[in-house]
């Protein structure tokens, strides 16, 4: 059973090592907006009007400052709680029981195709319908500005409420009896009920038919989209579950695809590495285009390529590690006075890794922008904006060659020559000689050869016999995850002796009992890491896949997912011990890395690579 306390009293910062902790929270968005929302259908986590935006509800990081948009049973009656998604969509189901009777919450955020362009407004539509029995409920919303610094005012018409004080109107418009939401009070619900919340333009057309024909039309738009997927049978659920996910992480009026849509949960706790995770990763876009790739997704991929296009243009000397949804450079950190979840603090808005340097991005954009000449989906101009563009970079990685970096995990107080910055370079100046031949580009491809055997004489600086092993940095003892991707990438040949060996080292150092892995097992600016980080492990299920180990592969797969929490949905991290989630929540590079590694899977079973 669940207690009806909307927001449980706050837990020590380090609980006990013996209690699993999971995020019981579902995700929901239309590449316009995210929100979580808990088991007991309250709303844990929103912001608007953009992913990177103060919350209007936040009380997952603080329950006094972070508003309320609650429905839940009346006051003092106990309840159990059951949380699903219509199949195939990102409409999500809550279902709460008490001795009264049943009801069910829909909650979902529109998208559809409207007018020959995707129709995905700041609208947030929440449906209640009795389901058995008589149960009496009660309804609040307390929308708060500026990380909970600033109340609203909130004025009442005939069948709304405005909530005033940021730059749009934010508006509630509902059948419920405005006075049992203004003043709080519990009322039987004795037929469907809808609640439409908005940002900026109202909803100004009839409540209980637009509702509903909304949610059938955002139904048929999730289900033909999971339709269109070019995936193999492994684990089709999974797969599409993670897909979705991944979807609704994309902030589509640009491209840029976000981390997570959270900051500040505690990758583990006490820690204090608490971090924004709302924003583009630049090192991560070989994996998220090679995830929309392997399902057949163009679109979100061609949107991605706009984004990092949009970003190189604006390039001057070098790439950031990060930049924000708008492609905005600066995204100086902050610390928020606000409790933190479960009492973890600092809160922080804003990310310093945007100051670091990274050297690994260069290459990262290079390989993300060989498909623009490989595959015959897109159009001349699109190749021949982007030629200068390769040049660019290549002349980046020439000049950064010598250059320490903060690395893939962005240490903030060590540089070292990485082996995954030198095996960027390589993959991108690969990328880049495939292009210069095919355009007939000698100087390009003169170029790329050269930074292409450098990077290779650099990666093997790295070899360290007695280990049989390739480390983190040139002269370093120290074993690293990230180093999976030299089978991965096919830097090495997966059926040679040094790449089995290399894998079986980090094995030995980095895989726990459970077959979670470490991203490196050294102290760094925060000392030694508590928890896993989920894509490392599903890294090490693709080398297992890529070595020829696929009864291992296939059975490190089923521990993973048992990761997930009740929807199916991934965090950052996980405590070996115990099997808890942490980090920032849904992690959407968790669900890269599983559809990545469930692909690589299905190809090493020859099994179909479509439905």
């Amino acid at each position: 059973m669940i207690s009806d306390s909307l927001h449980p009293a706050p837990s020590p910062a380090n609980p006990s090592n013996s209690i699993k902790h999971t995020y019981e929270m579902g995700l929901i968005g239309n590449c316009a907006f995210l929100a979580l929302i808990r088991k007991d259908a309250s709303v844990a986590w929103l912001c608007w009007p953009r992913f990177d935006s103060s919350f209007v509800f936040g009380s997952l990081l603080d329950a006094n400052k972070g508003g309320e948009f609650s429905i839940r049973p009346a006051a003092g009656a106990s309840f159990s709680s059951h949380q699903y998604y219509l199949e195939n969509t990102n409409v999500l189901c809550t279902e709460i029981t008490t001795a009264d009777g049943r009801y069910r919450v829909t909650d979902f955020a529109p998208r559809f195709s409207q007018y020959e362009r995707y129709y995905k407004p700041l609208m947030f539509i929440r449906k209640v319908e009795p389901m058995a029995g008589a149960p009496r409920i009660r309804v609040t919303c307390d929308p708060v500005g500026e990380y909970g610094t600033k109340e609203l005012s909130r004025r009442r018409s005939s069948n709304h409420i405005a909530y005033l004080g940021l730059e749009e109107e934010i508006r509630l418009t509902t059948n419920i009896p405005l006075t049992y939401v203004v003043d709080e009070e519990d009322f039987a619900l004795n037929e469907t009920k809808y609640l439409v919340l908005t940002y900026g333009a109202p909803l100004e057309a009839p409540l209980e038919s637009t509702a509903e024909r909304f949610l059938s039309s955002t139904v048929e738009y999730w289900r033909k989209w999971v339709k269109s997927m070019s995936i193999g049978d492994f684990y089709q659920g999974q797969v599409i579950r993670s897909a979705l996910a991944l979807k609704v992480h994309q902030y589509e009026d640009t491209g840029a695809i976000i981390a997570a849509s959270t900051t500040s949960l505690p990758e583990a706790p006490g820690s204090t590495r608490n971090w924004d995770y709302r924003y583009c990763w630049m090192r991560d876009t070989y994996y998220i285009l090679t995830a929309f790739n392997n399902i057949g997704h163009f679109e979100e991929m061609e949107r991605y390529f706009h984004y990092i296009a949009n970003i190189s243009t604006k390039v001057k000397g070098k790439y950031q590690p990060l930049y924000g949804i708008s492609g905005a450079s600066e995204l100086v950190e902050q610390e928020l006075d606000l409790a933190g979840y479960m009492g973890n603090q600092p809160v922080r808005i804003g990310n310093d890794a945007y100051t670091h340097v990274q050297n690994d991005v260069y290459g990262q954009v290079l390989v993300a922008l060989l498909p623009l000449y490989v595959d015959h989906r897109f159009v001349n101009p699109e190749r021949t904006s982007s030629e200068t563009l390769m040049y660019e970079a290549l002349g980046l990685i020439k000049a950064t060659m010598d250059v320490p970096d903060a690395g893939l995990w962005e240490f903030r107080n060590l540089a070292q020559y990485h082996c995954y910055t030198y095996l960027f370079h390589w993959a991108g100046s690969h990328a880049a000689r495939k292009v210069a031949r095919a355009l007939g580009n000698k100087a390009m491809e003169a170029l790329a050869t050269e930074l292409n055997e450098e990077a290779t004489r650099r990666i093997e600086q790295c070899y360290n016999p007695e280990l049989g092993a390739y480390t983190n940095a040139i002269g370093s003892p120290h074993l690293d995850a990230s180093t999976l991707q030299l089978i991965l990438m096919g830097y090495l040949d997966p059926n040679s002796e040094r790449a089995r060996q290399h894998l079986i080292a980090l094995e030995n150092e980095l895989k726990t009992p459970e077959g979670l892995f470490y991203r490196y097992r050294h102290a760094d600016d925060f000392g030694t890491p508590e928890t896993t980080f989920l894509i490392c492990s599903f890294w090490y299920v693709e080398a297992l896949a890529c070595v020829g180990r696929l009864t291992d592969a296939i059975r490190e797969f089923e521990k993973l997912i048992s990761y997930a929490n009740h929807l199916g949905l991934l965090s950052e991290d996980v405590d070996a011990k115990t099997g808890s989630q942490w980090g920032n929540f849904p992690q959407a590079y968790s669900h890269v890395g599983l559809m990545n590694a469930a692909y690589r899977i299905a190809k090493k079973l020859d099994k179909p690579n479509f439905i």
